[in-house]
């Protein structure tokens, strides 16, 4: 028979797949001896179950009945009796963690009876009409789906007509006449009652929070951070304990760690007299963690040693949620914590010279996503003026962007390529899509452990909260200092999350200090030595070469700089660009073998230039260049613009007409398809002999002064043998003939691109004649999707990711399924016709953190990246060898 409901006593923390993250960890801190009020967990199997066929699966209702039995006999009280009465919590704990994006309910089992009796034993009016309107709020729009707003406004009102600041300031009669207009919404909205039932309660709560795990803002938080659909929710039931029956007790979150930048100490936000959602809901601005020391100095040494016992059991940063209750310290959840990339990269260091982790372990803590973020600008400090405000520094970076006052104004602006910074009292769960479209998000109200702050720190967005100096009025669609500066929709404002300042206008961007170490190797304290420890240990251990895509000696010399092991692709079209782009006319307007002979003879010396310059810069690493591969009217004026300039010129140019006349006679319907790679170079005499010989002049004369090269020749878009074995013939007979000629040995392996699905497929044939093989992948994945990228990406992809087609772009992280199979195949044949064949990847999907773990896995030798992406890749090659698989992306 299948279990659903786990006692606390019964988990431990590796079963956070059935018992959900929070459930697992408060199992574990049972484990431990700390003080968490008794409770159980519904499994995960139970939501899966329940979301199949809609109903409580079978033995689930007993189950729970059971072990509130034992919650009852725990406490010495029952759920439902009219004195003291028991009464739970019924949150949300799906295996990885989602703040705010499914439902909790409090205060479960409070009714018309219960609360006068609440009131006698607590000995406060107030406290149990403040906890049973907090319930049938939270139970009407989580569970019986009545607007939330509603409840906000009839809480608003009865504020103002008692001019009454906040809730607190609100007495018990307030609260009763708040909880009768409550009940009455409810009916007025759903034609039923609250209902009075605590066992009904229960029930329709847990099934509420199952059904919260298919929510919207729950769906596009698990699209956003990768986690898959099929997991669902646990649901943990916990008696009460609470934090709003006095100045002596009160609610707070807390870290082990700084999550902002890392730095050891007591971390987070404290609210007295207040539950533990006031605390994240950011609805009161709290007090600093160490203001408890004052408050209430024995809980807070109890705290402080509760928090060492944590990290090091759990030998992380924990996040940490406690209540104290009338002086009583309970700990209410624990998580490994969320954090910034700077504080995860200090975090891992620290941990390791504390000897609580390994060098191992803390390479497998940081990531690639988070290394790029550390790369991100800063605002120059010199620039940046006097602020107009300051706020909490929730996580940091800067950013530049039209202020906007709702989710909705931040997504449509963002569409249309519009930077805007998200501009609200608090954040809500139900802002995230505008959190995603913003490049900042800025509170007036909250601390580092609001919403706003977890949410946007998880994404890698600045985020400055508390800024308690802006009034935010959302419907007029403005902030106004304390200054009296009113900044209107639309004004450009700065984000600072790095020390929470808000300036008025475009700050000036700095490079990072991350950046600047790996562009000179300027090595300061801080995330800069702890990146560099990381980058170190990951080449270390890492099995994958790392090369750059670079076109340019400039490219070349930056790439050698961030790491790179030499070029994987090295695009000669881009030499024809600028003032070359005459000589190429030339060629293809060439009237005969002679005319031609002449255009590509002014080339070469050009291209051996630019081949000689690469070299210098990579001199001992191998620089693997492309021949020629986009179609040749990619050099020609626009058909349209030289057909209109024809028409309209009372005596055309001769040279245009002629222009026109190649245009015209070389225009494809569709050229990334037509004669482009391989076959310029077997329909166009001389090109891939001009080419080469160019790239073995280039060695020649490395090799004279003194230099390493070693030039690889690489044959693109090839999709039959046939054609590469007549090519590869055209490219030796050109080396023979410079070696001849200079008295220098040439020797340049011939390899090809595979990005043609025919290509992988015919892999083994296609190894006779390559020495190597280099996956175009972005080709590759355009042709086996049957997409054209530039058509796109603009015209349906947004809505192929909102309908879960794509779990992410099949251009930023390479399809598994389908073009990952293909590559497997190629591997697996090339390797099997032609034992020790090299095979690197030289698309963008070379860089892209999920992808290299992928290449790791399927054997691949190198991989190849724009030059600003090749300290991602060392770090994740790194990170792949350490785990041996293929990463968390299942695609």
């Amino acid at each position: 028979m299948v279990r659903y409901v786990y006692d606390f006593h019964d988990g431990h923390r590796d079963m956070a797949d059935l018992l959900g993250g929070k459930g697992a960890n408060l199992a574990e801190m049972t484990r431990l001896g700390l003080p968490v009020p008794p409770g159980f967990t519904v499994t995960t199997d139970a939501c899966r179950a329940y979301l199949a066929t809609g109903t409580e699966p079978d033995g689930m209702v007993a189950e729970v009945s059971r072990h509130l039995s034992t919650v009852e006999a725990a406490a010495g009280r029952r759920l439902g009796q009219r004195d003291d009465p028991l009464l739970l919590s019924v949150r949300s704990g799906a295996r990885f963690s989602m703040p705010g994006m499914m439902e909790t309910v409090l205060d479960i089992g409070l009714n018309d009876d219960s609360v006068l009796g609440l009131a006698k034993v607590s000995g406060s009016e107030r406290f149990a009409w403040d906890s049973y309107r907090r319930l049938v709020q939270m139970f009407g729009s989580t569970v019986m789906g009545v607007d939330a707003a509603l409840f906000e406004r009839a809480m608003a009102a009865l504020k103002e007509l008692r001019h009454a600041p906040d809730d607190l300031h609100l007495d018990a009669h307030d609260l009763t006449e708040l909880v009768e207009a409550y009940k009455q919404l409810i009916h007025d909205e759903t034609g039923e009652d609250f209902p009075q039932s605590p066992a009904e309660q229960l029930r329709r709560a847990i099934l509420a929070v199952f059904r919260s795990w298919n929510g919207e803002r729950a769906r596009l938080y698990r699209w956003r951070e990768h986690i898959p659909d099929d997991l669902g929710t646990a649901v943990t039931v916990q008696r009460m304990v609470f934090g709003n029956t006095g100045p002596d007790s009160g609610s707070g979150v807390a870290f082990t760690r700084d999550p902002a930048t890392g730095r050891g100490g007591l971390y987070g936000d404290y609210l007295p007299n207040a539950q533990g959602e006031d605390v994240v809901a950011g609805i009161r601005n709290t007090v600093p963690l160490t203001e408890l020391e004052r408050l209430d100095p024995r809980s807070y040494d109890q705290l402080r040693a509760h928090m060492r016992t944590l990290e090091l059991h759990y030998r992380d940063l924990c996040d940490i949620e406690f209540t104290i209750e009338r002086g009583t310290l309970w700990m209410l959840q624990t998580r490994v914590g969320k954090r910034t990339a700077e504080a995860a990269f200090a975090i891992a260091a620290e941990l390791t010279d504390e000897g609580l982790v390994s060098a191992d372990e803390a390479l497998a803590r940081v990531d690639g996503h988070g290394l790029a973020r550390l790369m991100f600008p800063r605002f120059e400090a010199s620039a940046a003026g006097e602020p107009l405000a300051h706020g909490i520094p929730a996580s940091p970076g800067a950013a530049v962007g039209a202020a906007v006052f709702d989710s909705a104004e931040a997504v449509r602006r963002a569409a249309t390529g519009e930077k805007v910074v998200l501009v609200r009292q608090e954040t809500t769960p139900d802002d995230l899509p505008g959190m995603i479209a913003a490049q900042a998000v800025l509170t007036s109200r909250g601390g580092k452990t609001s919403h706003a702050a977890v949410v946007a720190r998880g994404m890698g967005k600045v985020c400055v909260c508390g800024a308690e100096e802006l009034s935010v009025d959302t419907e007029a669609r403005r902030f106004t200092t304390r200054d009296g500066v009113v900044v209107a929709e639309g004004t450009v404002v700065s984000v600072d999350g790095s020390d929470g300042a808000v300036h008025l206008g475009a700050v000036p961007l700095a490079d990072s200090a991350v950046m600047r170490f790996l562009e000179n190797g300027e090595r300061s304290a801080g995330v800069v030595t702890a990146v560099a420890r990381a980058l170190e240990h990951a080449d270390a251990v890492r099995r994958l070469e790392v090369r750059a895509n670079a076109d340019t000696p400039e490219d070349a010399r930056r790439a050698r700089r961030f790491g790179a092991q030499g070029i994987g692709l090295c695009r000669t079209e881009h030499m024809f660009l600028g003032e070359r782009r005459k000589l190429v006319e030339e060629m293809i307007l060439a009237r005969d073998d002679t005319d031609r002979e002449r255009a590509l003879a002014a080339l070469l010396p050009l291209q051996r230039q630019d081949f000689t310059e690469i070299l210098e810069a990579m001199d001992g690493l191998p620089v693997t260049i492309r021949l020629l591969d986009p179609p040749l009217h990619e050099f020609l004026p626009d058909r349209t613009e030289l057909a209109v300039r024809v028409a309209a010129a009372e005596h055309p140019e001769p040279h245009d007409i002629e222009l026109l006349d190649a245009v015209n006679r070389m225009h494809e319907e569709n050229p990334m398809l037509g004669l482009r790679g391989v076959r310029l170079g077997l329909v166009v005499p001389g090109l891939v002999a001009m080419q080469v010989r160019a790239v073995a002049e280039a060695v020649v004369a490395r090799t004279r002064a003194g230099g390493s090269p070693h030039a690889e020749i690489m044959v693109p878009l090839v999709g039959a043998v046939e054609e590469l074995r007549i090519e590869r013939a055209e490219v030796e007979r050109a080396l023979a003939e410079v070696s001849e000629e200079s008295g220098v040995p040439v020797r340049c392996p011939v390899g090809t691109m595979i990005e043609l699905p025919r290509a992988a497929l015919t892999a083994g044939r296609i190894a006779e004649e390559a020495e190597f093989f280099s996956f175009g992948t972005n080709d590759l994945t355009q042709t086996t999707w049957g997409f054209s990228r530039d058509d796109v990406e603009a015209e349906f992809f947004s809505a192929y990711l909102d309908k879960g087609i794509f779990p992410a772009s099949p251009f930023e992280t390479l399809d598994r399924h389908g073009v990952g199979r293909l590559v497997r195949i190629a591997v697996d044949e090339g390797r099997a016709a032609r034992p020790g064949l090299t095979i690197g990847v030289c698309g963008e999907h070379g860089g892209d953190p999920d992808s290299v773990h992928f290449f790791h896995a399927a054997g691949l030798d190198y991989v190849s990246c724009s030059p600003f992406r090749v300290p991602v890749a060392r770090l994740e090659a790194g990170r792949a060898a350490l785990s041996g698989a293929e990463g968390s992306d299942s695609r």
